[in-house]
């Protein structure tokens, strides 16, 4: 599986396809720069996610989205093409995040706002380390 994490206010700016290239102008320095070395890598600045492995496992990756943004987006796979980033990340030019499968939250209160914005995926809230619930 794949993950990526996102904060409730980009998922709205950008739903429902994720694309990097909508957030340029709110970038810091270190985030163009890794944005240029992208671009002349692949062409494009890829949407990052996760890929789970027996090395990598589902809650590692779950736990390190939920750095990045109070919402996980969980995708079975991927539509090609995708890019290999690092040893456990992947990259695509877009993400369409209502083909995800399933979805994790940091918080209560952003189950009912996915519900308004028509997610039916299982949602499950993730509010410890060890804690997860539907």
């Amino acid at each position: 599986m794949v993950f990526h994490g996102i904060d409730l206010i980009f998922l709205k700016k950008q739903y429902p396809f994720l694309n990097p290239e909508a957030n340029v102008s709110s970038k810091n320095q270190t985030q163009l720069q890794d944005r240029k070395h992208l671009v002349e890598k692949f062409g494009l600045e890829p949407v990052h996610l996760l890929e789970s492995s027996k090395q990598y496992p589902v809650r590692k990756c779950v736990q390190e989205c939920l750095t990045f943004g109070e919402i996980v987006f969980a995708f079975r796979k991927l539509e090609e093409p995708f890019f290999q980033l690092s040893k456990h990340e992947i990259g695509v030019q877009f993400l369409d995040v209502r083909k995800c499968n399933y979805i994790f939250v940091s918080s209560l209160y952003l189950k009912d706002e996915l519900c308004a914005m028509r997610f039916h995926q299982p949602i499950f809230l993730c509010k410890l380390k060890d804690e997860w619930r539907e």
